[in-house]
């Protein structure tokens, strides 16, 4: 691991634990249903700037720290739910950073990019639909939404879902299908927007991230031809590029998550007598310490191999469908053994363990849940099998 990106690490986690741990039991948390508000995360992020920890994976030049450095970073964030949005690593505006870095026109990184890399917008990215509605979900290609050209300008309608942190972004990217013709276009729009509608916000398991999942409606969008990302049609092939990385970045910080719920775990197993010893000296109770240490380990590697992948320049679609699978589930067991061994208070919300079994479970079914990664897999099983020869 470089020397730059060890140095970067270190300065987030010191700041994770020093300054924003304690904001865990800020009281703004616990009266707000949909994520923390965006006062609490500003104040965050402030303080993040101060240290010199806003942003750390893009460094000052707007390049970014290679996979391999930035899952070091980000595991670092992520050992507070509060991490990644006090340090500006968190989803949706990670991934959507990383997008506008590489397809972004200057014009748009001026106008769209620097707010959300100087932590001072929020982004949303608007492509799940309504599932009742026949809308795009794991499989974007049923995506109902449209776009129509009119002069100079693109008009969208459509509904979507579950879009994460629409309520009180700035930055929208917006995906839609071009009418009578092929794939989809993606649209970058300025927020709040009249024609953007939010119909509700979704109460959902999870509650880490700020404005929550909402429905919205949108109706006669108008986006002047140059806010178009890239050219009409490519959607799908820019959505592959933030994909994978962006499936990687959520194994990073929901580690770094479960690090810290496996310490809270540890500390209380080998504090807490029953039936005359230590949790931790009976088998029952040691045995899943160890085998958190081995799913721990396993997740770490995972990611690095993965993100060793990515930075050959690879789109690493299957890797990255291998490591999201392996890492969520593995992380999942982590979670669910963190709670059984504090028993009563593992279901409080006395420590973060609970908080952290809640969104690990979500993180299963973010960017795809596991059964349409192993049904992906499988297609390749197939199709490499088949180009092989091997009849």
């Amino acid at each position: 691991m470089t020397a730059r990106a060890t140095a970067i690490a270190d300065r987030v986690e010191t700041f994770v634990r020093e300054v924003v741990i304690p904001y865990e039991r800020d009281p703004r948390i616990a009266v707000h249903g949909h994520g923390p508000p965006d006062e609490l995360v500003q104040e965050l992020r402030d303080k993040a700037r101060e240290a010199g920890v806003l942003t750390p994976h893009i460094l000052a030049d707007g390049s970014h720290l290679t996979q391999r450095e930035t899952a070091i970073v980000l595991i670092r964030s992520g050992l507070s739910p509060l991490g990644p949005l006090a340090c500006n690593t968190m989803a949706p505006d990670e991934g959507n950073m990383y997008l506008l870095g590489k397809v972004g026109s200057p014009e748009m990184k001026e106008r769209f990019l620097a707010p959300m890399v100087a932590g001072r917008a929020r982004s949303a990215f608007f492509m799940t639909e309504p599932a009742a509605e026949g809308g795009a979900g794991s499989d974007p290609s049923m995506m109902q939404t449209t776009c129509v050209q009119d002069g100079n300008h693109w008009v969208i309608n459509g509904r979507k879902a579950f879009i994460t942190g629409a309520d009180g972004a700035k930055v929208g990217i917006v995906m839609a299908r071009p009418e009578g013709g092929e794939g989809a276009s993606m649209f970058l729009v300025d927020l709040p927007d009249p024609a953007i509608r939010i119909e509700r916000v979704l109460d959902t398991i999870d509650s880490a991230m700020p404005g929550g999942h909402a429905v919205i409606q949108i109706d006669n969008l108008r986006v002047p031809a140059d806010q178009m990302l890239g050219n009409s049609g490519e959607g799908f092939k820019y959505a592959q590029i933030r994909l994978s990385p962006a499936r990687l970045s959520h194994c990073m910080r929901w580690l770094g998550c479960c690090i810290r719920a496996n310490e809270i775990a540890t500390a209380y197993a080998c504090q807490r007598t029953a039936f005359g010893k230590l949790l931790v000296d009976h088998e029952g109770v040691g045995f899943m310490l160890a085998e958190n240490l081995i799913d721990l380990k396993q997740c770490e590697l995972m990611i690095d191999w993965c993100a060793g992948v990515l930075d050959t320049g690879a789109l690493g679609t299957a890797e990255s469908s291998m490591a999201k699978v392996a890492v969520s589930e593995a992380l999942m067991r982590i979670a669910d053994r963190c709670v059984q061994i504090m028993g009563g208070t593992g279901v409080s919300g006395d420590t973060i363990v609970e908080q952290v079994f809640r969104e690990v479970r979500a993180f299963r079914i973010y960017d795809g849940p596991t059964e349409v990664h192993k049904w992906s897999l499988a297609k390749k099983v197939k199709r490499d099998f088949l180009t092989a020869g091997q009849h």
